[in-house]
């Protein structure tokens, strides 16, 4: 047996065993032979709890996934599939991509394509269109699940005891289903800011942009998460006048000298930023218009400036309160309001499960939990010990200049290893799109972290350029193979590319040479 074999399952067992069962009360709907209606329950019909409820049914578990979306602050609902197929990934992707069009558009005529102005953007078109592709999702996840014989149940699920699920319809009608496992995965909703007068209801958040049927006009968007970046982006790309409020700094959780390229671009791109700014209230004029005030930290001055729209981009929510999970026992994180868990996505309580986006401690993430729901699953149908290994999971900020890395930030390398343990390759680059659209690419940036001593092993890889994510993932596999350097430079890159940019890293931040790459 090898050692990540003997040390996954170590870690397995400890883990499974170092809760104290919570005794609860029994449903008298469990039937007295001591079976349950199903050997696994999910809350949840986002991305993870899809993948654990198909991949258990498949090992040939009886399953049941419940699903049920409490409608937006402003009303809006959606169908199965969770945040990222409804209000994240795909559709934040798309219009991401309308955004690059109108870019395309711009250089298109610097290579020869004969485009008449005015060249405009129609919102309700695009929105249609996303739409359309979203529901069609919806559709085929319900259609996935009754293929691969799992019972979907549009109901509101919350805990009765360590077997027992509660279901209830919109109109409040009850139904009781038992389970030998129980499976959270319902993830998290966008926090409104609840201290700033008029934020809930004038607003709207990453719950509602996506289903608007009219193009948000002036909007002013609150926040300097990847969310915030990425929708401000997108709305900059399409022609909306946009405004970026950030109180502190950018990507928090990122590499900062990595953000403060995407912040460049975004501001060059066209997008205002207010730097130390923190809201202080919303109202509505009588023409309809949204005057917000808030405080500039820098001046101490109160300023106000009248929207179209407000965006709060200010972090997400676990989606907890209904669950019941006081009643039961489960332990959680009274800061965060997410479920501990441990190493196997166990609780407190024997028999109940959380992983994704409402689990402690874990990355939010869509793939991450796809792939824990997955790993959990096989776990429970007694075919596999392997638990979810969380690091080195790439990632990508899809801002007007995509940002992907892997691995650990500068910041984060210095404060494990030491500034004299660490040695940073880096390089400006230009991509050979730009040259003939004579675009600027003062951010277009690569940094490889390694360790400074012995193979040089590399410890996170950054990326600021064209297609970012595509960029990255294979190198991600590299990483979680234990590249060093000299692997990495011994690559022979794919020419011309900005992939292979990353091959011919040579200059050090230490050496404080000139790292701006000439020639091909």
């Amino acid at each position: 047996m090898g050692p990540l074999i003997q040390n996954n399952m170590a870690a397995f067992f400890k883990s499974r065993h170092r809760w104290k069962r919570t005794s609860c009360f029994t449903i008298l709907t469990r039937n007295l032979t001591g079976k349950y209606d199903y050997d696994l329950v999910v809350i949840g019909g986002g991305s993870g709890g899809l993948a654990c409820s198909k991949e258990a049914a498949q090992l040939g578990q009886k399953v049941a996934v419940l699903d049920y979306v409490e409608p937006s602050a402003k009303g809006t609902k959606w169908g199965l599939g969770g945040t990222c197929v409804n209000v994240g990934c795909i559709p934040k992707k798309l219009m991401h991509q309308a955004a690059l069009l109108g870019t395309a558009v711009k250089d298109a005529r610097k290579y020869g394509w004969k485009i008449k102005d005015p060249v405009s953007h129609d919102w309700e078109t695009m929105a249609e269109a996303v739409q359309n592709h979203v529901r069609s999702l919806n559709w085929g996840h319900r259609v996935q699940l009754k293929d691969k014989k799992v019972k979907y149940l549009n109901l509101k699920g919350s805990l009765l005891d360590e077997h027992t699920v509660r279901g209830m319809t919109k109109s409040g009608k009850e139904s009781f289903l038992t389970a030998k496992n129980i499976v959270i995965a319902t993830g998290g909703r966008p926090k409104y800011p609840t201290d700033i007068p008029g934020a809930m209801e004038h607003g709207i958040t990453s719950d509602d942009i996506f289903w608007l049927k009219e193009a948000p006009g002036k909007t002013l968007v609150v926040g300097a998460s990847y969310v915030a970046l990425e929708c401000a982006g997108f709305l900059t790309g399409i022609g909306q006048d946009t405004k970026v409020m950030v109180r502190s700094i950018a990507l928090r959780g990122f590499d900062q000298q990595m953000a403060g390229l995407v912040t460049d671009h975004m501001q060059a791109y066209g997008t205002r930023f207010a730097w130390g700014c923190v809201p202080q209230r919303v109202d509505k004029l009588p023409s309809g218009a949204l005057q917000v005030t808030w405080a500039d930290t820098r001046t101490g001055k109160e300023e106000t400036d009248s929207f179209d729209s407000v965006l709060w981009a200010v972090g997400r929510a676990p989606e907890a309160k209904a669950l019941g999970l006081d009643k039961v026992g489960v332990e959680v994180n009274r800061e965060t309001g997410k479920i501990v868990v441990g190493a196997d996505e166990s609780t407190s309580v024997s028999n109940i499960y959380a992983f994704g986006d409402i689990g402690e401690g874990r990355p939010e993430l869509t793939p991450t939990a796809v792939k824990a729901g997955r790993l959990l699953a096989r776990r429970l149908a007694g075919q596999s010990t392997q638990l979810m290994d969380y690091d080195n999971v790439a990632t990508t900020v899809f801002t007007p200049l995509e940002y992907s890395c892997v691995g650990l930030s500068e910041e984060e390398a210095v404060g494990r290893h030491g500034q004299d343990a660490i040695e940073v390759y880096h390089a400006f680059y230009k991509p050979l799109e730009f040259t003939v659209a004579e675009r600027d690419a003062s951010q277009c940036y690569i940094k490889v972290v390694c360790e400074r001593g012995g193979e040089q092993r590399i410890l996170g890889l950054h990326y600021t350029g064209p297609n970012a994510g595509e960029v990255m993932q294979g190198f991600s596999l590299a990483l979680r193979c234990g590249a060093t350097l000299s692997h990495l430079k011994e690559t022979v890159g794919i020419h011309p590319t900005c992939a292979e940019e990353l091959t011919k890293v040579s200059i050090t931040k230490r050496s404080g040479l000139d790292a701006t790459v000439t020639g091909c």
